[in-house]
């Protein structure tokens, strides 16, 4: 294996505003950076997570309030550059926090090394609305995609669409946390439909409604690679989704690295035709009766799951942007198909059967830096019992509303000189 040497006098700042405690991307890329000797610092919330007793990361931050403007992102990463001794690689590591990036280019580019932004290139293809124009101009598939302007609207949308469909929130970064909107939902029928758009308000952007692609086994795909300052896109590779939580529209639980060169070609032309920089992670679909990959998802920021892609150099697309953004070569990809990553968390049995390294990495375990792994099984346990304990509340209540319900309309009627107290029984 030939290790391309980084830059150890350059830190690395990475930044989620998004509050997510089980982010094992931000572990990824805390442990890819810092054994490389690069100084780690961290503008999270996470207290409560298990990435922050990584022995690879040198330094938390106090991270914008979700929602913050602009100004108040500048005003935090201005506090955090002020602690370094260097112009820092400043990696966002969510989509709020990629469109702040970018959005402040700029103003940020005299402490951060930031991959040159071109316009408001982060921010069209992270809203669904405007991603399907992109492929249109850049000739790849997309599924067919409705923006229904009422409920009514909705419902006529789904018939059209047919079911299952697949409805999407335009800008997912907005969605506000506890009111069980999840980004991306398959849905059936035009009730749901209509039900779901009337929600827009709280979501905070647009319903999208999207064809559902269908797929067979092993037809959803991803994409990951870092576009440099020349434009080429080096790191990442094709990757084969074997399960998602939740099923058919979630995040990756267990991928596979597979070579699939007219994906990669399909994914370079249109990173080619936007002129974007920095690290990316597109996410594909197959259609099981043409054959053609829909392009489903932008994300201009690091997939969670980058880590599959740690070629025999050593080199992930996170390591790549370092390297690149400090004038460094990017070594040639030596590519390790068949290699597989699992987020234990959501597929346990498939990371105990899962083969011995190097054809694995697991999201949290790993021997050099167990602390985390440690954490996390505490951590989960207590996330998974305070989940069943408000699952299991919430079927109590819905039953004795029912029960109640069912037992007022059989009751039999109050009868006329019924006392306060005998009335109070009845209707008990």
């Amino acid at each position: 294996m030939t290790l391309q040497p980084l830059d150890t006098r350059i830190p690395a700042v990475l930044m989620r505003i998004d509050r997510n405690p089980f982010h094992h991307g931000t572990l990824g890329a805390v442990r890819s950076l810092g054994r490389a000797g690069i100084e780690v610092h961290l503008v999270a919330d996470d207290r409560e997570s298990p990435v922050q007793r990584s022995r690879h990361l040198h330094r938390m931050h106090a991270p914008p309030a979700p929602g913050a403007s602009l100004a108040e992102v500048a005003a935090v990463l201005r506090r955090v550059a002020h602690r370094l001794t260097a112009p820092a690689v400043l990696i966002p590591l969510d989509d709020a926090s990629a469109l702040a990036v970018g959005a402040l280019y700029d103003e940020l580019t005299d402490r951060f090394l930031l991959p040159r932004a071109l316009g408001d290139v982060a921010e069209r293809v992270a809203d669904k609305a405007s991603l399907a124009l992109i492929c249109a101009r850049a000739g790849v598939a997309h599924p067919a995609t409705l923006a229904p302007e009422s409920a009514a609207e909705a419902a006529v949308a789904m018939n059209r669409l047919g079911s299952p469909a697949v409805a999407k929130w335009s800008r997912p970064w907005l969605l506000p946390r506890d009111t069980g909107l999840r980004s991306t939902t398959v849905i059936g029928s035009p009730h749901e439909a209509a039900a779901l758009f009337e929600r827009r308000a709280e979501a905070g952007s647009s319903l999208l409604l999207q064809a559902f692609v269908p797929g067979a086994r092993d037809a959803d795909w991803f994409v990951h690679g870092c576009a440099g300052r020349d434009g080429v896109v080096r790191g990442g590779g094709t990757g084969r989704k074997h399960r998602s939580w939740p099923r058919s529209a979630g995040l990756t639980v267990s991928g596979e690295w597979a070579a699939n060169p007219a994906l990669w070609s399909a994914a370079a032309q249109v990173v080619s035709a936007l002129r974007y920089r920095g690290i990316f992670d597109l996410d594909f679909r197959r259609d099981a009766t043409t054959g053609a990959f829909h392009l489903i998802d932008f994300n201009p920021r690091p997939g969670a799951q980058f880590r599959l892609f740690t070629d025999g150099t050593g080199t992930d697309v996170v390591r790549a942007l370092h390297l690149d953004l400090t004038h460094r070569p990017v070594p040639p990809s030596q590519p390790l198909t068949g290699r597989t990553f699992v987020v234990e968390n959501y597929a346990p049995l498939t990371a105990l059967l899962a083969l011995p390294r190097p054809s694995r990495e697991l999201a949290w375990h790993d021997g050099d830096d167990p602390a985390p792994g440690a954490a996390l099984r505490r951590l989960w346990c207590r996330h998974v019992a305070r989940r069943l304990r408000e699952g299991l509340g919430h079927r109590s209540r819905t039953v004795l509303m029912s029960l109640s319900s069912r037992a007022r309309e059989h009751a039999p009627a109050v009868l006329p000189g019924t006392t306060n107290r005998e009335r109070a029984v009845t209707d008990a």
